[in-house]
């Protein structure tokens, strides 16, 4: 019997057991960001790009459901005709849908 034992070896792999416990984090990372948060960034660049071309005569749709055609265009606000002689003002970051200029009242 020896009294001299000898150590215990180091552990192999110290390196890819590491590898191997961040990498399902990565990989998940890389899912999330490539399934939800890009396709959510289009949308938001896509919607700023389409307010920012808002011009007048474009039928628009706010975010309470209300449906007018612009009269008038400022930096952050539009002038929607609601009915017959009604204008309202409506802040542009509250505009959800745009349609184009082309589509005619049913009650003109």
């Amino acid at each position: 019997m020896s009294m001299i034992q000898a150590a215990p070896a180091a552990e192999p792999g110290g390196t890819a057991q590491l590898l191997m416990g961040i990498l399902p984090w990565v990989l998940i990372f890389v899912i999330f960001y490539v399934l939800m948060i890009r396709p959510q960034q289009k949308r938001v660049k896509q919607h700023q790009a389409t307010l920012a071309a808002v011009k007048k005569g474009d039928e628009i749709v706010t975010g309470g459901g209300i449906r007018g055609r612009v009269t008038k265009v400022t930096d952050d606000e539009v002038e929607a005709e609601i009915a017959n002689g009604v204008r309202v003002r409506v802040v542009k970051s509250t505009i959800s849908h745009v349609l184009t200029g082309g589509a005619k009242p049913a009650n003109d």
